[in-house]
C-alpha cells in the first residue's frame, strides 16, 4: 500500500505562491497612461496569465494597488461580464466578454482569414494538426488550429501563448532575425517545459543557425512530450511575425512522413504569403 504524503503548504499558500509568478507578466504603466484604464488592462492580463483564478489579496500583491480601488474595479468588471467571481472561494477569473473580444480579433484579422483555407487543405493532405501563430514579445500566440483526424492528435491551442524558444513556430520566427535581435527578445531565464526544452541562449543560437540553413525549424519534445513539430515562417513581411506548423506524434513519424510534412508547410507558406502580398498586408 502506497501512502501519500501530506502537502507541505496549504491551498491558500499555494495560490499565493502562484500569484507571485504572475507579477513578472504585469506590465508597468507608461508615464502618460490613464491610471484607471491602465489598471484595467493590467488586471485582465494578470488574470489571463494566471494558471488559476485569483483572490483579491493575490491580485493586490501582483499589481501593487490599493485594495479598495482594486475591489471597485473588480466589481465593475464582474458586472460587465469581463470577469466572473466565485463568492464561495473569493476568487476572480476571466469572463465570457473577454472571449467575445478575442473571437472578434480573430474574425477580423486578415492574416487569419487568408490562412484559414490553406491550413485546412494542408491538414487534409498530411492528416496532422496544423497551427498558425504570431510572435508577441518573447512568446508565440496561437491564432488558428486545424486538428488531425487521427485518434492520437494534438488539441487546439488557439489563444494560448508559449515561449518562442520552446516551439518550432517560435524558432522559425527567431531564425529570420539576427542574433542581436533574438537576444533582445529572449527572457532572462528559460523555463523548462519538458526535459528536452532548450536550456540557454547559446544552445538556442546553435539551433537557429541550423534552421536558417534548412529554411524551416523543428523541435522534438521541447514543448510537449511525445510530439515533434515542424514550422515555416510566413515571408509576406520582413521580418516575419507569423508562422505555420504541423505537430506529429513521434509514434507515427518516419523520414517519408517528415518530408511530406515539411514540403506541405513550404507550399502552404508560399500560397499564404502570395495571398497576403496581393492584399498589401505587411
Amino acid at each position: 500500500m502506497v501512502m501519500k504524503s501530506k502537502p507541505s503548504t496549504s491551498p491558500a499558500r499555494a495560490r499565493g505562491t502562484k500569484a507571485k509568478a504572475v507579477e513578472a507578466s504585469v506590465t508597468k504603466a507608461a508615464p502618460s497612461a490613464v491610471k484607471s484604464a491602465d489598471r484595467t488592462i493590467v488586471l485582465l492580463e494578470a488574470l489571463a496569465n494566471s494558471p488559476h483564478p485569483m483572490t483579491l489579496t493575490e491580485l493586490q500583491e501582483a499589481m501593487d494597488v490599493p485594495k479598495s480601488s482594486l475591489y471597485m474595479l473588480l466589481q465593475t468588471l464582474v458586472g460587465r461580464g469581463w470577469l466572473y467571481s466565485d463568492t464561495r472561494l473569493g476568487t476572480y477569473g476571466i469572463g465570457v466578454r473577454a472571449l467575445l473580444v478575442g473571437t472578434s480579433y480573430l474574425d477580423h484579422d486578415r492574416v487569419v482569414q487568408a490562412t484559414a483555407p490553406v491550413i485546412t487543405e494542408l491538414r487534409g493532405q498530411i492528416n496532422e494538426t496544423v497551427h498558425l501563430a504570431r510572435l508577441d514579445g518573447s512568446d508565440v500566440v496561437y491564432l488558428a488550429s486545424r486538428e488531425s483526424q487521427h485518434h492520437l492528435r494534438v488539441i487546439s491551442r488557439v489563444g494560448r501563448r508559449v515561449p518562442a524558444y520552446a516551439t518550432s513556430l517560435g524558432k522559425s520566427l527567431l531564425a529570420v532575425r539576427s542574433d542581436a535581435e533574438v537576444d533582445a527578445l529572449l527572457p532572462a531565464k528559460f523555463a523548462q517545459l519538458t526535459p528536452n526544452t532548450v536550456r540557454d541562449p547559446r544552445a538556442l543560437h546553435k539551433q537557429l543557425a541550423e534552421f536558417r540553413s534548412l529554411g524551416y525549424a523543428y523541435e522534438r519534445e521541447e514543448n510537449t512530450p511525445g510530439l515533434c513539430c515542424f514550422a515555416v515562417a510566413l515571408p509576406y513581411r520582413t521580418p516575419a511575425v507569423d508562422a505555420i506548423s504541423a505537430s506529429v506524434p513521434i509514434a507515427r513519424l518516419d523520414k517519408k512522413h517528415e518530408q511530406e510534412v515539411v514540403q506541405g508547410l513550404f507550399e502552404a507558406a508560399r500560397v499564404v504569403s502570395d495571398s497576403l502580398r496581393h492584399l498589401s498586408i505587411g
